[in-house]
């Protein structure tokens, strides 16, 4: 008979529920007992519960101090049980309120009981779904300081469930700082140190939470450094675990919470156990008769580890045949192991040309890139692209193999479907390298309407966008033909550009500048754009060298004025136009050197005497001070940073008829 009731649909058995609201315990306890067997391994039967209303009910058992001890653990252990459902009838018990009851227990019950043992359990339980209910749990000094004791002393089972919602509920800074602050790290070396060697159970969660609260944080990790059990510290007890013996997860586990440390600052790149303990574990743990799930987790961890650091990018490409193990992770069929493969060729390559070399002469890799821009997992797209990104900084590398497998297509066409702000941010940089000037890329990405997708980049509301879209201009303009650097400039429009040399950002206005330069060179460009454009640049240039712009700014506006003192009409735009004159006197006298050497740039190519109208250009400058200006640069010339510049002037004035 009991049996039967176990299985019965609970919408048919009123009488049992019925009895949850009895005033004897004994009927109460019976059935909440049934109650519990009907819904474990059951997402029906859990949604049937919580469809008729009787959580409420359960919450109530669950809390009532004055209540049978029995009762209100049968309570919450149901409750734990509902928690296991679907997402939607999870999300619904949040709404409820469960979590917040559960948390309010946390403060009540005492640490050695079953009692708290069922709360914890519930509570995690909620918080390995998705997204954890993080906002239950207050940043609470007196809680987490009992939380923190409950991780030293309580039962195996409270210990690994409670490190486990920790592990989960820190989101940033302020959750590090408060757990770092309740004695989180002590309890956590306790664990690693338990017995020596402690048992995943234990070990897992302790390393995960460990990992969380030092994840970018200077300093909690510091404190992690010198925070002990016994005679050991965490990072002595981390490499412990990395070695061999240890069962893979917690190896694994261990080597991230040293690459946290490291990329933290606690552990500098040469310290042995980066060396010797975190880079070896990974990337012996990418090889091919590893688990995929942890090849992936430890092929990405690696390549956070070298992400920033040549030396242990060099180290990790010559440790265990690492490329022959990524290569053959990038086969696998799940999009996880992909994306590891992907991000650790990404590192690996980052800043030697050698690796960059090695990986793209593994076999097939670059086939895998491009079909993993088009991969149907977001992750994976922006992992290639990533890849693509590193190796595209390769000189080589862009004139031969880039082209080989017209990379390009795949990535504009990528980056004109996505609205994914990341990936465009990753994908344009890449454009940026395609499209210098003696990349074969160059071309083909322009009738495919790279200048158009370009332009509209530059009008993004995020400036590492603008950034790159005007960079990206900027290498196309590059000893481009005049009908592409024409279309730059129609495209891309006059008032566009001068918002971009108002913008916030000091990176973007110099990249406008640049652009502007590269599309006035070559004599011919210049006077054939300054006869359409000159009303616009000239203000543009102007405003520039007015404001209160960094020095590198204004170099550059008086870079682009020497260009446009190259033209053999458009220089006429510079003589007529007195202010702008005198502003070139003001800067020969400037106290910066850089802006002295580039206001000499300017006055060279007005005045060279070979050019047609030098003699009149020679007096005129010398009638508003400019020959004045560089006799006093002539006698100051050992004067400290200004000796640099005498052969310059010796030049200049050389080509003065007056001074000769």
């Amino acid at each position: 008979m009991q049996q039967l009731t176990i299985f019965m649909d609970i919408e048919s058995s009123r009488s049992y529920i019925d009895e949850l609201y009895s005033s004897e315990a004994d009927k109460t306890l019976e059935a909440l007992v049934t109650l519990k067997n009907s819904v474990i391994g059951s997402n029906r039967q859990k949604s049937s519960v919580i469809r008729q209303g009787i959580v409420p009910r359960l919450l109530q058992l669950m809390s009532d101090e004055t209540l049978d001890a029995d009762v209100r653990l049968q309570a919450t252990i149901t409750i734990g049980s509902l928690a296991k459902g679907t997402t939607e009838d999870v999300s619904t018990l949040v709404e409820q309120g469960v979590v917040t009851s559960l948390v309010q227990l946390l403060k009540t019950v005492p640490i050695d009981t079953k009692l708290m043992e069922a709360v914890l359990s519930a509570l995690k339980s909620f918080f390995l779904h998705y997204p954890p209910p993080v906002s239950a749990l207050p940043a609470d000094m007196k809680l987490l300081a009992k939380l923190t004791q409950i991780a030293r002393e309580g039962s195996l089972n409270s210990r690994a469930s409670i490190v486990r919602i920790l592990s989960i509920w820190v989101g940033g800074p302020i959750e590090q700082e408060a757990l770092c602050s309740s004695g989180t790290l002590e309890a956590a070396a306790a664990l690693l140190a338990s017995q020596s060697s402690p048992p995943p159970t234990l070990a897992l969660p302790a390393l995960d939470l460990l990992a969380a609260v030092c994840y970018e944080n200077a300093n909690v990790s510091q404190i992690a450094l010198n925070t002990r059990h016994g005679d050991k510290t965490i990072p002595e007890l981390l490499t412990f675990l990395v070695s061999r013996d240890k069962p893979l997860p917690v190896a694994l586990g261990a080597a991230r919470c040293l690459t946290f440390l490291h990329r933290a600052g606690a552990l500098p790149p040469d310290d042995n156990r980066v060396v010797f303990g975190a880079l070896p574990c990974l990337a012996r743990l990418c090889t091919k008769d590893i688990p995929e799930d942890i090849r992936a987790t430890a092929a990405e961890t690696l390549a956070y580890l070298a992400e920033v650091d040549t030396s242990l990018q060099r180290l990790a490409a010559i440790s265990n045949h690492l490329m022959c193990s990524l290569a053959d992770l990038v086969e696998c069929p799940s999009g996880v192991a992909k994306e590891g493969a992907f991000k650790c060729f990404a590192s690996l390559g980052a800043n030697d040309e050698d690796i960059r070399k090695r990986i793209i002469e593994t076999h097939g890799l670059m086939v895998h890139v491009v079909y993993g821009m088009n991969n149907q997992d977001a992750t994976v797209r922006l992992a290639a692209v990533r890849c693509l990104h590193s190796l595209s900084r390769s000189v080589q590398q862009l004139r031969t193999t880039f082209q080989d497998h017209v990379v390009w297509r795949p990535l504009m066409q990528l980056l004109k479907d996505s609205p994914d702000t990341e990936l465009l941010t990753v994908g344009t940089s890449t454009l940026c390298n395609l499209l210098l000037e003696f990349s074969p890329a160059k071309e083909p990405m322009l009738d495919q309407g790279a200048v158009e997708m370009l332009c509209n980049l530059t009008k993004k509301p995020e400036a590492a966008l603008r950034l790159n879209g005007i960079w990206a201009l900027m290498n196309m303009a590059f000893q481009a033909e005049q009908k592409v650097k024409q279309r730059i400039l129609c495209c891309l429009g006059t008032e566009q550009m001068f918002r971009l040399l108002s913008d916030r950002d000091t990176r973007v206005i110099m990249k406008t500048l640049g652009l502007l330069r590269n599309l006035l060179s070559t004599r011919q460009h210049i006077d054939a754009i300054m006869s359409e454009y000159s009303s616009q640049v000239m203000p543009a240039v102007i405003v520039v060298l007015e404001g209160s712009y960094p020095t590198e700014v204004k170099e550059q506006a008086l870079c682009i004025l020497g260009n446009i003192g190259d033209g053999e009409r458009s220089r006429d735009l510079i003589m007529d136009n007195e202010d702008l004159l005198r502003k070139l006197v003001d800067y020969l006298a400037h106290p910066e050197s850089k802006l002295q050497g580039a206001a000499l740039f300017v006055v060279t190519n007005l005045v060279w005497r070979e050019e047609a109208g030098a003699e009149a250009r020679q007096a005129r400058l010398a009638e508003l001070g400019v020959l004045r200006a560089l006799k006093l640069l002539y006698a100051r010339q050992d004067a400290g940073p200004l000796h640099d510049k005498y052969a310059q002037v010796t030049a200049v004035l050389s080509q003065f008829n007056e001074f000769t």
